[in-house]
């Protein structure tokens, strides 16, 4: 069980704060000096830092429990620490807050305010513990399943995805058809090459062909193939996709644009292996794994009387869906990692600022993973240092989210309040729904800057500077 580790030099504070913690059954440590504190945090379950900012009479300015946070911060970066102090020590306490402590509490102390901090914070340490677990555990997941399988370069990070890429390893033995569901700009094609890749069909040919790209007239002749003569303008023999993929696996992609004459073909071609070219009566026949995608709702179009139900269970014999990119974060920074990597050429190296990353997870991605790769490479073109900023990825940091977090019902308390903007810089709407989200989320976390960061999906250091620039300040938490 997490522990809260109490550092203060006076052992009546000590005694009376253990007492405090034990009444609520939470486990305690102490440590009357500094020279301790780092030996606790390294051998025991330290979930919460309780920390005085003096430790010798003659010291009050605080720089005794900076030094310590510091250092406690170096060992552990994400171990929350909270401050007490006396007033004449405030200004350097709320410094620390601005480096990360999680907050700071006068002496004497309100007993229920910290006591809800304190099990506010062990909450959020252990989420973060049992996360950093998980993450650990699929990442040995995706490294065994890389090991074992060609993943043709896929990045993911988010256990959906590892959940979609094992079964398509497992289904790829089969010859069943498979039917790729997800939205557009989300990898259908990437997975229908892992299927490819660990088939048996691994040696053959893989077709693709997408049916939304051509015009309805043409796509029969382009699965098929057609006799020359067959249709104006067909002066040639063509030889259908179907054809050429004989031995291997064909991918048709956007599927729900078949006509019906070619949906009655290709069901065909599912039951018996055999199809006519158009213009021809010879019936030919062809081996062909077929995997298909789509984005549309084919339940609705066989509703619709567009799409016929019979092929529809013959296509679906095993679904993947891919999730979009917003319902799968984890994936976001993976990928625009390695699409900087791909198309940042020869020069420098480049890298993302605190900001870029904090619109990164911020934005909806309606483009999913296409719109990334595009955002990024848009950036690698149009930086001007090494560090890509949310101007160069053609996004506003953070506006997004904070929009969706400003339409929330509103919250009683406020532990923040916005300073007045300059009457000659009015902000712009972007960033009133910034400035709207952020207060929003601040008091959702009960003022916990830690865990309104973590709602937003940004550091607590990045989330500092966005409150300094929108004129965010903590004053009315000070004077609590």
């Amino acid at each position: 069980m997490l522990k809260v580790l109490i550092v203060d030099d006076q052992p009546a504070v000590r005694a009376a704060l253990e007492l405090l913690f034990e009444c609520q059954g939470i486990p305690t440590l102490s440590a009357e000096s500094p020279d301790a504190v780092l030996d606790l945090v390294a051998s025991e379950d330290v979930g919460v830092v309780l920390q005085d900012m003096n430790f010798r009479q003659d010291k009050t300015d605080g720089s005794e429990g900076a030094a310590l946070f510091r250092a406690i911060r170096k060992l552990d970066p994400e171990l929350p620490v909270l401050l007490m102090t006396v007033w004449t020590a405030v200004e350097t306490a709320v410094e620390l807050i601005k480096e990360g402590a999680a907050d700071y509490f006068a002496k004497p102390w309100n007993d229920a305010k910290l006591v809800a901090q304190v099990k506010n914070l062990l909450r959020l340490r252990e989420l973060a513990q049992d996360n950093l677990r998980m993450r650990s555990q699929a990442s040995r997941a995706r490294r065994a399943l890389a090991g074992r399988a060609d993943l043709r370069g896929l990045v993911y990070a988010s256990q959906a995805m590892q959940d979609v890429v094992t079964l398509a390893v497992t289904v790829a033995a089969s010859d069943a058809p498979v039917l790729i569901t997800g939205p557009n700009g989300s990898g259908k094609e990437k997975l229908a090459e892992i299927l490819q890749a660990n088939s048996r069909r691994r040696g053959g040919p893989f077709v693709k062909v997408n049916a939304g790209g051509l015009p309805a007239e043409l796509l029969e002749a382009e699965l098929f193939g057609a006799e020359a003569g067959a249709f104006t303008g067909a002066t040639k023999l063509r030889i259908g996709r179907f054809e050429a993929a004989d031995g291997g696996t064909l991918f048709l992609d956007e599927l729900g644009n078949l006509t019906l004459a070619g949906q009655a073909k290709l069901l065909r071609v599912l039951q018996t292996g055999e199809y006519e070219r158009l213009g021809s009566s010879t019936t030919r026949r062809a081996d062909v794994r077929l995997i298909s995608a789509t984005n549309a709702d084919l339940t609705r179009l066989i509703a619709d009387g567009r799409f016929r139900e019979d092929l529809y269970y013959r296509l679906n014999v095993i679904e993947l869906y891919v999730p979009a990119l917003g319902e799968r974060a984890d994936d976001i920074l993976p990928l625009a990692e390695h699409f900087l990597a791909v198309h940042g050429g020869d020069g420098p190296t480049r890298s993302f600022s605190d900001e870029a990353v904090a619109a990164l997870l911020a934005h909806e991605w309606p483009g999913n993973v296409r719109e990334l790769q595009n955002r990024v490479q848009r950036a690698t073109l149009v930086a001007s240092s090494t560090a890509i900023t949310p101007q160069d990825l053609g996004l506003v940091g953070g506006a997004a989210r904070a929009a969706r977090a400003s339409s929330a019902p509103p919250v009683a308390a406020a532990p923040v309040e916005p300073a007045s903007a300059p009457a000659s810089a009015p902000a712009s709407p972007e960033d009133e729904a910034e400035r709207a989200g952020i207060q929003e989320a601040l008091v959702r976390a009960g003022g916990v800057v830690a865990k309104a960061a973590a709602e937003l999906g940004v550091s607590r250091q990045a989330l500092y500077r966005r409150m300094d620039r929108l004129g965010i300040t903590l004053e009315r938490r000070v004077r609590s």
